[in-house]
Parts: structure tokens; sequence; C-alpha cells
């Protein structure tokens, strides 16, 4: 019996020592992960910047920035792509009328019917008062999760296309719309939203948008308000991917040609853009 109990307590030593050893390999495992996540969005954060210096260089030469881009940066001996999105491009939770919202939804998967009492929905809560009788309207994108009738998985179809913008319009410039976008506005037709982001990355300085519907875009538009993010692969097949919501105005108060009023980081599992 005494054999039978040691043999006992030597293995439940032996599961011991083994949960220990394994969590402690878990743990440096993470610190790992996360001391290469932190250096990778050290590294992304500065190349946005890199890229910021050069867009306010332009600004002040006064060629403003308005079609969507990639921008190629080398840091650190790393090359990076840093896209640069002018907030225009994208559907206006505060301002977009019923129809565009309703498009949106459609193309997400919703019944048409569904899709417009969902759009009206949307304009109903960002139009509602609150005591002060002041409209509520959407600070961030993800506010639309307390909108009734939209859950996660349809809130997660939808955010890439949407920006909370207090000063943003109701129609969306084409010139700046991501591929995602340019679907909406083609009213799902994918060979025009192709086209055109072919064009734009063609460098075409006309780029032909008559196939869009006339009465969700506006040609030509500027803004001052960008999206700047960059996408760092990591060692075991992830991507880092840091963004900056940006005012790119020189008259900002704290002495910088920008401001930051949104700032982003996440990990991907793979390296195929949001």
């Amino acid at each position: 019996m005494a054999l039978i109990a040691v043999l006992w307590i030597v293995s439940a030593l032996s599961i011991m020592v083994m949960g220990l050893v394994h969590n402690l390999r878990g743990e440096a495992r993470l610190a790992g992960q996360s001391r290469q996540i932190a250096v990778a969005a050290g590294i992304g954060d500065a190349a946005i910047h890199i890229v910021l210096q050069e867009m306010m260089a332009h600004t002040l030469q006064g060629q403003r920035q308005q079609r969507l881009q990639v921008v190629p940066v080398t840091y650190g001996g790393q090359g990076i792509e840093v896209e640069i999105l002018p907030l225009n491009g994208l559907i206006n939770l505060n301002s977009a009328g019923v129809p565009l919202l309703a498009q949106m939804l459609a193309l997400a998967g919703m019944p048409q019917n569904a899709a417009q009492a969902l759009a009206q929905t949307i304009v109903d809560v960002r139009t509602s008062r609150d005591a002060q009788g002041v409209a509520r309207s959407f600070e961030a994108t993800e506010d639309l999760l307390q909108v009734p009738g939209i859950d996660y998985d349809l809130y997660a179809k939808i955010a890439p296309l949407l920006t909370a913008d207090q000063l943003g319009g109701d129609r969306v410039n084409p010139i700046a719309a991501p591929k995602s976008v340019l679907l909406v506005l083609a009213g799902g037709d994918a060979g025009k939203a192709v086209a055109i982001d072919a064009q734009r990355a063609s460098g075409v300085v006309g780029v032909d948008t008559t196939g869009l519907m006339a009465e969700f875009i506006e040609n030509n538009a500027t803004t001052q308000r960008f999206r700047l993010t960059a996408r760092i692969p990591l060692g075991d097949g992830g991507v880092a991917v840091v963004a900056r919501s940006v005012n790119l105005n020189p008259s900002v108060r704290d002495g910088m040609p920008w401001h930051t009023y949104r700032f982003e980081q996440r990990l991907r599992e793979d390296t195929a853009a949001p």
C-alpha cells in the first residue's frame, strides 16, 4: 500500500510539473507574440507618420489628396504599404440617406424590404433627440450595434464601408471609395466596381464613373479627413494592422500639422486587406 501511495504521489507531481512547464511555455510564447506585435505596430505607425508628412507638404503646395491610394514606405529595412483613404470615400452614418443605406444593407444579404426598414431605423436613431433637444447622431461605427435589428454578423459585414465622420456629406466620392463601397455605388455590379478601381490604380486622371448611381456620388469632392492604415506582416503568417484617422489641418492647436482623433491597432490572422 505504501508503494502504491508513493507511485500515486510521483504521478501527481509529474502531472503538476508537466502542467507548469506547459503554462510557462505558453506564457513565453504569448510574451514573444506581444513583443512582436508591439514592434510591428511601432514600425507601422512610423510609416504612417512618414506618409502624413508627405501629405502635409503636398497640401501646403495646394495639392490635395482626393483618391484612395496605397503608398509603399521603407522603414527599419522593412517594406510597408500604407493605405490613404479619404473619409468621403466611405458611406457616412450621420448623413447618408435611406436609399444609400438600404442599398448597402441589401448587398450585405438583407431582403430589400428589410433593408429599407432597417435603413429608416438607422436614420430615426441618429436624428432622435436627447433630453436637451440635440440630435444624438453616431459617434463611432460601433454605435450601430445599439440599433435594433443589427447584430454583430451584420455589423462585421458593413463596418468597413462606413464612417461616423461628423463633417461628412450624404454622398460618396467614388475616386476615394474602396472596392466594397464602389460595389454599393454600382448597384452590385462587380464589373463596374473593378473597372473603376483598375482605372484609379493606373493613375488615370479622369476616371469614368458614369456606371455608378448618380444620386449616391459626388465627384471631385475634397476633404481634410483621412484614415491611414499600415499592415505589417508577422513571422507567424499574421499581420499587425495600425490605423490613424486624422484631420489634416495645419492650424491644429496642439502644434502638430494634423490631429489624430482615432487610433486603432489589431492583429489579423491573414494578410488579406479588410
